[in-house]
């Protein structure tokens, strides 16, 4: 990371004024002004401010309490002048019921009280979500409107809005998707006086328009676009910018003295009911076990409860394929179901869906010995991209990313992509863009080439190149985030002469993608990457061993695959544990309460295709050891997955059409 720390020192002279540079200063500092934190009470409870919890997350109701209870003078952030800036944002945290079809809420207002004038406001319909302002030249003064399609608030979530303004031109983030930006007529008045006005939260100083929904967050950031500083977030729905301290962490004793606090809490009691978007933040308690679990995003995540450990694991269903099978991908479609997207080696892939327990036949899909699906969304678009390794009957070789159409609920075609015998994709998000990498395996007989990294243009909607990197036989790409840092590592397997070549770590800088590290590697097919606690792992499955100018040997089949762990010290990943294994072609990573666990897909011995796969579990100091053996053929891929029923695994077989999925019974 000694990279990081050139590249800060060279942009640091570029962030520094000169000594002769003017002192300008703003009516406000530049730095988020919490508007909510001006009304929430400090000393007790005041005029029926409510603190209320929902889906886990604290909010304000203030609909109880009278407009002017929930305002305050523009004179108390606005200290230097009284102009409000001519450019700035507006971060608001919200959880909205429905409304009448005609009927509008105010969420902030800016009102000059000598005549009653609505210097600025923010509200929102059922369609609409409105910004206004008051315009003033030689020819008077008139209200402007700048409107927004509806963002799609009324679904009972939590969403976080960035409204930024800069002189004509209007832009909204929701949950830091894609900005919808208008240029407007009229610009932001350059200097609108805010002398004698008064904030009002939630209303207009009416009690016509009353706010009625939750608020978490409302913030001002003068002079600059909000955005960046919150997206990309972990959690879009609920990014902070500026939270009033009353709303953050849990409530202790004196807290609930101080507030009144409700929390929609609802416990379901029996067999594990369904974790999707209507239970989410509920409570589900397990009588039999004794266990209460609270439902997070699709899982049930355990609060109380017995330790769960993985006992053993029992075949659930062979799934007869089309042909043989080189990748997996699992995934789901809201309010569709959960799928398995399966790339066979000959003209037909398949897509099949879980019914009753089972993964049933859905949709074929014509590919050319396909060999991996990836899963990926943008906003509400949902994409499978394949990658094709042969070419088609023109002779051509295109991958092709396929789109879900939700009227036909099928995947249709949506862009072609030129590729050479491509064996992976890797979707990911960067800075609020989203690429996808393709391994590139080799063209013709030549392996040293390039991959390519694809950049989503929001403008033509497809993906255009952005980076290319010379690859070596690449079979696959791996993504992850540590801290602010983005990072794509690349399993290269052959060079042409030989398997031992190094696979390279890449950081993202300035735009593009900087070699980090380097590895050495024996044919690597795959990379995962996991996290254990705090301690962020990289594990490389190592197919073969071969060299032209030495004789190809049984035993070079079986080698180890290394696991390596980020060493923040040497700001690098350190070798951490070698694992014997038998041409190693994928890890998966999974846990199982609160044990860890690594799958390795061993594929041949040297004589042999039917080899064991082994589970590794971890163990602390001792690293992974192996915990369970399992009978595979020619095992190619792992995924691992869980529904409502419990957790499952699921292997390809790239030497037979018959796919398995095991199921892992617990104790």
């Amino acid at each position: 990371m000694s990279a990081l720390l050139t590249l800060c020192a060279a942009l640091l002279p570029l962030v520094t004024p000169g000594h002769g540079a003017q002192r300008w200063e703003p009516c406000t500092d530049l730095r988020p002004l919490d508007i909510l934190a001006e009304v929430v009470p400090v000393n007790g409870a005041v005029g029926k401010i409510k603190m209320t919890q929902a889906q886990g997350v604290r909010g304000l109701q203030l609909s109880a309490a009278a407009p002017r209870t929930v305002s305050f003078p523009a004179s108390r952030i606005f200290s230097r002048c009284d102009l409000f800036p001519e450019e700035f944002s507006i971060v608001v945290t919200l959880k909205v019921p429905s409304l009448p079809p005609k009927k509008n809420e105010y969420l902030l207002a800016v009102v000059a009280e000598d005549r009653d004038a609505l210097l600025l406001g923010l509200r929102y319909s059922p369609t609409r979500l409105h910004f206004l302002f008051l315009h003033e030249d030689a020819a008077g003064a008139w209200q402007t409107r700048v409107s927004f399609r509806s963002p799609g608030l009324m679904d009972s979530q939590w969403h976080t809005l960035v409204l930024a303004v800069s002189e004509g031109s209007f832009s909204l983030t929701t949950d830091c998707g894609l900005p919808v930006d208008i240029m407007a007529d009229v610009p932001f008045p350059a200097t609108l006086s805010v002398r004698g006005a008064r904030f009002f939260i939630g209303s207009r100083r009416r009690a016509k328009g009353l706010f009625t929904g939750l608020v978490r967050q409302l913030a001002l950031l003068p002079g600059s676009d909000a955005t960046p500083k919150l997206c990309p977030s972990k959690n879009p729905q609920l990014a902070e910018l500026s939270i009033p301290q009353a709303l953050r962490g849990k409530p202790d004793d004196n807290e609930v003295l101080k507030y009144p606090y409700e929390a929609d809490l609802k416990v379901t009691l029996g067999s594990r009911p369904p974790c999707t978007k209507a239970e989410d933040a509920q409570f589900w308690f397990d009588a039999a076990q004794r266990g209460l679990y609270l439902c997070v995003g699709s899982k049930w995540v355990s609060v109380l409860a017995a330790k769960v450990k993985l006992d053993y694991v029992e075949e659930h269903q062979s799934l007869f394929t089309n042909s043989e099978t080189l990748g997996l991908e699992v995934f789901g479609i809201p309010k569709v179901g959960l799928f398995v997207a399966t790339a066979n080696r000959k003209a037909t892939s398949a897509i099949y869906k879980w019914t009753d327990g089972k993964f049933v036949s859905y949709q074929n899909i014509a590919t050319h010995q396909a060999q991996s699906w990836r899963h990926f969304t943008i906003g509400k678009k949902i994409f499978l991209a394949v990658a094709n390794f042969g070419p088609n009957e023109k002779g051509q070789e295109f991958s092709v990313i396929y789109k879900w159409s939700h009227r036909k609920l099928k995947f249709t075609p949506y862009q072609r992509i030129a590729t050479h015998s491509a064996r992976d994709w890797e979707a990911f998000k960067v800075d609020g863009e989203h690429f996808l990498a393709v391994a590139n395996h080799r063209e013709g007989d030549n392996h040293n080439i390039d991959s390519v990294i694809y950049k989503w243009n929001p403008s033509t909607r497809r993906f255009e190149p952005h980076q290319s990197i010379a690859t070596s036989g690449a079979y696959d790409w791996e993504f992850f985030t540590v801290g602010p840092y983005s990072f794509l590592v690349v399993a290269n397997t052959f060079n042409g002469t030989s398997t031992r070549v190094h696979s390279h770590l890449y950081i993202w800088l300035v735009g593009s993608f900087r070699l980090f590290q380097s590895f050495l590697t024996f044919g690597a097919a795959d990379w995962e990457v996991f996290r254990i606690g705090d301690r962020i792992f990289l594990a490389v499955a190592n197919s073969h061993s071969y060299d032209v100018e030495m004789q190809l040997q049984n035993d070079s089949y079986v080698i180890n695959s290394v696991i390596y762990e980020l060493n923040v010290t040497a700001q690098a990943f350190v070798k951490f544990q070698d694992i014997p294994t038998c041409s190693a072609l994928d890890w998966e990573f999974f846990s199982v309460g609160e044990d860890y666990f690594l799958v390795v897909a061993n594929s041949f011995d040297g004589s042999s295709f039917s080899v064991n796969s082994i589970i590794y579990r971890w163990q602390g100091y001792e690293g992974f050891v192996a915990a369970h053996r399992l009978p595979t053929f020619g095992c190619r891929d792992w995924e691992a997955f869980s529904t409502a029923a419990g957790s499952y695994l699921m292997y390809s077989s790239a030497k037979e059409p018959l796919s398995r999925v095991l199921r892992l019974r617990t104790g």
